[in-house]
């Protein structure tokens, strides 16, 4: 009955995701090797699930572990120059009976409807097509490339009118270009570039570890394109995110996210139910590379106190907040997060420790010019994950002039002999405020 509880408390909490995901165009990039893994019948399930919420789904897939068989099976002599592979006639139709065979094979998964199963009902059309023009690499330090191109062009729009007959669109590393020759491509090139020339709301890769991870091998779940981009240059090529591919990964998340895509998500495609829980749940699975400026969000320090009190002064004038002296506010400074902007501290918030099961979440600010933009949703966020960290299974607020907001984040109306004991004791009656508690899941 526990873990029922646990599911529908989820199911529930899901619908928010739900809503904000329908007819939003997400490109996907599936690599050979996530093709080739046992959990991959696991992510054409969930994809399968995406579609049904009405997700309008772009799948891109890459073939290098399965072209890079079939060659040496071949005996074809096979070369490559800055990691790239040289594609000649030979080895080019070679790769296309893999690629084609493996679209099929796709194809055919996401056909199926038998009983009893996730794919049951899902009537699924999968489009194909020339969507991607191509054009040669050409010559680099004296190499010719020969077959081996990047992308010229796509067609969004025929790619967006199937998916406006809610189909999903599969395409591959081959590119095709008008004189009628076929290319090899990079398939994170092609996801990139779908991605950008759609205005997709995400790029999904799907790679072999759980998001990129910093120097202590910790993962990194939040990044924006400018601080990706200083960790894709740290990965050198001894490195095992440069060896596993997720360097490739970084990259494209980079490039996409500081054009038109909104937010990109490394996760692992060995993980079962890694593409769910990144799009549903708060916390995420992996990494998420975001033009958004909520990767700013951190741990105060001392040196922000000026920052946050200027940016609270208005607010305690108003009679929204109470006042704190810098005395106080230096005191207290390892309960706040703050998001800072080009040195600038924008937005505050801080979580007070109560007793063993709850926490309050106080003085939440944000600079008038910064309002609306979602980032007090963030800072509640990150505030919720802190208490859960530490083992709280609830939060409490005081306000007086905010009640609905809090309300429409899940928070329900309590009596003030309803606050834990230590709150009680320090409640202002003079100020009136009105008590809202919510459970964490």
């Amino acid at each position: 009955m526990e873990n029922l509880t646990q599911y529908i408390d989820w199911f529930r909490h899901s619908s928010s995701y739900i809503n904000a995901h329908r007819k939003k165009v997400f490109v996907v990039l599936l690599t050979g090797e996530a093709i080739a893994h046992d959990n991959f019948s696991n992510i054409v399930h969930d994809i399968t699930l995406l579609h049904s919420l009405g997700v309008k789904l772009v799948l891109v897939h890459g073939a290098r572990p399965q072209i890079s068989q079939a060659l040496d099976q071949t005996g074809l002599a096979v070369h490559y120059h800055n990691g790239l592979r040289v594609t000649d006639a030979e080895c080019l139709h070679a790769i296309k009976h893999v690629v084609g065979g493996m679209s099929i094979d796709m194809e055919a998964q996401f056909s199926m409807g038998l009983a009893n199963s996730p794919m049951h009902g899902a009537d699924i059309k999968v489009s194909r097509g020339n969507f991607i023009t191509a054009r040669p690499l050409g010559i680099i330090d004296g190499v010719d490339f020969s077959l081996t191109g990047v992308v010229r062009k796509v067609n969004a729009t025929a790619i967006q009118q199937h998916l406006d007959k809610n189909n999903i669109v599969l395409l591959s590393n081959l590119g095709y270009s008008p004189t009628g020759e076929v290319f090899n491509l990079s398939a994170e090139e092609v996801a990139t570039e779908v991605a950008i020339a759609m205005h997709a709301d995400k790029l999904v890769l799907f790679g072999p570890q759980r998001g990129v991870m910093d120097a202590n091998n910790n993962l990194v779940s939040t990044l924006s394109p400018v601080a990706a981009g200083a960790l894709h240059e740290s990965i050198d090529d001894a490195n095992d995110q440069a060896k596993n591919g997720v360097r490739e990964s970084l990259a494209a998340a980079i490039k996409a996210s500081s054009k038109t895509v909104h937010r990109c998500h490394l996760i692992n495609f060995a993980d079962n139910g890694a593409l769910i829980e990144e799009l549903f749940t708060r916390d995420g699975n992996g990494t998420l590379v975001s033009r958004d400026n909520f990767e700013l969000l951190r741990q105060a320090s001392i040196e922000d106190v000026g920052g946050i009190l200027e940016l609270i002064a208005p607010l305690e004038a108003a009679g929204v907040l109470v006042h704190r002296s810098r005395e106080l506010l230096e005191a207290e400074i390892d309960y706040f997060k703050v998001i800072e902007m080009e040195g600038t501290i924008i937005a505050c918030a801080a979580i007070y420790p109560l007793d063993e099961d709850s926490g309050e979440i106080a003085c939440i600010a944000i600079h008038k010019d910064y309002q609306e933009t979602g980032r007090g949703d963030h800072l509640m966020r990150a505030l919720e994950k802190e208490a859960r960290k530490q083992g709280m299974s609830n939060v409490i607020v005081l306000t007086t002039q905010t009640a609905h907001w809090f309300m429409e984040r899940g928070f329900t109306h309590i009596e003030i002999a309803d606050l834990p004991i230590k709150k009680q004791e320090m409640y202002n009656y003079q100020r009136n405020s009105k008590a809202f508690r919510k459970i964490l899941s």
